[in-house]
């Protein structure tokens, strides 16, 4: 029997489905669709999904890792942005599993816009009265998530779902290097200090290019994240990243120059990193985000309280100045092999 046969999709299958819809893959929408089987099960057991889990999936474009999860009698809220490919998902899983299709809900959303469990709707397979619109806590993240804007998508679950404590995401290879990245080395930065805050990250394997159709001209890896209390510390969120962003806006200079806009004064800058324990000529990639927080409650009166972006927004928070890394992506350079839209579909599956 196939991996088709088993409810799985195939790279006939993808190709068929797609030209069903009328989806032909373009970087624009950065579409890249998995077709290995292998690939996807291997995802979800690296996921450690069990029957007893209820997991969010964003963008899960055509189903592949869909199927997957739903294989192992896990419960999936899927959050894709392309109203076209929402509206197929579940069709494609009546098709191919029917007896899972009331442990799947399609939100058709952009992930960004998830502000809370309530506005996730509840498979009608769950427990309970069955009533899509009843929210849904799920402890499980697994997704494809969209290169380009991987990082903003993955700091405003964790910060908005506080129910995720387990996370396995697929994203491009130097992204996935920048999030698990510890202190002092090459890759660390923003995207390493914002997840260290929420998680614990480590590179948990490489996906090759050939399982995607059509084939993304980047190499991806797979980051396993667990969440933990953020650091004991007085200052808020969004104080502690407001000092990251400028440590990492311009990171070649010491603490004392870097901070300085942040300060006010590299003068007043360098009084906080002393009241904080902090030596003034390191520069921030030597920091643990716990270091961060005491900066933070040190900061002079009339420090920048607010990260480049959006106030508060723990993804907006991820903007720099001209010059500085991208955090958004947490590379120079980010691939474009991402999802549909903005924030979710169709990287992967």
């Amino acid at each position: 029997m196939t991996d088709s046969d088993q409810g799985l999709l195939g790279v006939g299958d993808v190709r068929r489905i797609a030209e069903a819809l009328g989806v032909r893959p373009t970087k624009t929408l950065g579409q890249n669709f998995v077709h290995d089987a292998g690939t996807v099960r291997r995802i979800v057991r690296t996921a450690g999904v069990t029957a007893d889990d209820v997991v969010l999936e964003v963008g899960p474009g055509l189903g592949s890792l869909t199927l997957a999860l739903l294989e192992t009698g896990a419960s999936v809220v899927a959050v894709e942005i392309d109203p076209v490919l929402a509206s197929a998902l579940r069709g494609t899983v009546e098709a191919r599993m029917p007896d899972a299709a009331d442990r799947l809900s399609v939100l058709q959303a952009d992930a960004m816009t998830v502000a809370g469990p309530e506005d996730l709707p509840a498979p009608a397979g769950l427990a309970g009265p069955v009533d899509p619109r009843r929210p849904v806590e799920p402890s499980k993240l697994v997704a494809n998530l969209p290169y380009n804007v991987a990082v903003p998508v993955l700091l405003t679950l964790l910060e908005n779902l506080p129910s995720l404590h387990n996370l396995l995401v697929m994203v491009q290879a130097e992204v996935a290097d920048r999030i698990a990245a510890p202190p002092g080395s090459r890759s660390y930065g923003i995207p390493s200090v914002k997840a260290a805050w929420y998680t614990e990250a480590v590179r948990a394997g490489t996906i090759g290019r050939t399982v995607f159709w059509p084939a993304p001209n980047v190499d991806s890896a797979l980051v396993r994240l667990k969440r933990h209390e953020p650091p004991q510390t007085s200052a808020t969120r969004r104080e502690v990243f407001a000092v990251v962003d400028a440590a990492f806006a311009q990171r070649r200079k010491m603490l004392r120059a870097a901070l300085a806009g942040w300060a006010g004064t590299a003068a007043r800058a360098e009084e906080a990193l002393r009241a904080a324990g902090i030596d003034p000529t390191l520069r921030g990639e030597r920091l643990r985000v716990a270091d961060f927080a005491r900066i933070a409650e040190h900061s002079p009166t009339g420090a920048e309280h607010s990260p480049t972006g959006a106030e508060g927004s723990p993804t907006a928070a991820a903007g720099s100045p001209t010059g500085a890394e991208d955090p958004s992506t947490g590379a120079a350079n980010p691939a474009t092999e991402g999802g549909a839209g903005r924030t979710s579909g169709t990287l992967g599956p």
